[in-house]
């Protein structure tokens, strides 16, 4: 059995004179969850769609479970499930209805996915909503109704794109429990997602998309020590401009200035001490570099529409 599941090479997509892909190049383990992070624009839901057949690239190769995608992409989302940012469920439908009309698109009959649904309904968390319309339903419930439904063939790979967004923390952490068991289950996970916690605590290895172009490629741990210090120290209030101005040069401290907040990025954890220390009535927050502090860096603090 291949021990990559997903790759993408040379990946170039073109719309008229503007160039969506750069040349990606990348690959998915089998058992792993992949990360692909990158600004709005970055091109990740171009790639998804290029993997999944639903956009033919303009040059460059992409193998899907074995099969040469976009020749053979319908016999490879056979295989797969799909988790989109919309949850696009039916309000005629009650909640195992859904599920059942779902799995007749993928040829199964009404009684091998009737085998299924209290496993789906179970894993989801919504047996108890097996019969309510989709408009009873919380907006975590019709995201794990979603889940449930990109399961209901059993596919190997799973593509979550933005999986959480709009949920409550409680709804959010539901969720990435479901992910780990589906992970420790052995599946495959391809997620996007703009919550840079959630990338930390999901994927085992993640790759930074921005213009069109791959920019890092590691692991999450690997990235925040090759990317970024390790100390941060936040400074926000009134005056952090002057303050900035007077103390930049005294600190051991790389800057950034964003609004009414400085970020100061430490080498050692004594020099974050130091600067924590020197904020006078500022207030000051001292903690340890995370994937956002890469994930800035590395595409910048610009807005992207």
């Amino acid at each position: 059995m291949p021990a990559d599941v997903l790759t993408v090479a040379g990946l170039v997509k073109r719309f008229g004179d503007f160039q969506a892909l750069a040349g990606l190049d990348f690959s998915v383990r089998r058992g792993e969850c992949f990360g692909l992070l990158g600004p709005n624009g970055a091109g990740k839901s171009t790639t998804l769609k290029a993997i999944l057949g639903l956009v033919e690239p303009s040059d460059g190769q992409i193998e899907l479970l074995g099969l040469p995608i976009p020749r053979q992409a319908r016999q490879a989302r056979a295989r797969v499930g799909v988790v989109p940012q919309n949850d696009a469920l039916d309000p005629d439908f009650t909640v195992a209805e859904n599920l059942l009309v779902f799995g007749r698109y993928f040829g199964m009959s009404r009684q091998q996915v009737r085998a299924r649904l209290d496993e789906l309904l179970d894993f989801a968390g919504l047996a108890h909503k097996r019969n309510a319309r989709i408009q009873e339903l919380s907006g975590g419930m019709r995201r794990r109704l979603t889940l449930a439904r990109a399961l209901v063939n059993d596919p190997e790979v799973l593509f979550l794109d933005e999986p959480t967004t709009g949920l409550d923390p409680q709804a959010r952490h539901l969720i990435w429990e479901r992910l780990k068991r589906l992970l420790s289950r052995g599946k495959t996970i391809v997620l996007t997602t703009h919550f840079m916690e959630e990338a930390e605590r999901l994927a085992h290895r993640l790759a930074v998309v921005d213009h069109g172009k791959l920019i890092a490629l590691d692991t999450p741990q690997a990235l925040i020590a090759r990317e970024i210090e390790p100390h941060v120290v936040e400074v926000t209030g009134e005056g952090v401009e002057q303050w900035v101005a007077q103390r930049a040069a005294g600190l051991s401290a790389r800057f950034e200035l964003v609004g009414e907040t400085a970020f100061l990025y430490c080498r050692s954890l004594e020099a974050a001490t130091a600067a924590a220390q020197a904020t006078g009535d500022l207030r000051a927050l001292q903690r340890p570099a995370n994937l956002e502090d890469v994930f800035l860096k590395l595409t910048g603090r610009d807005l992207r529409d």
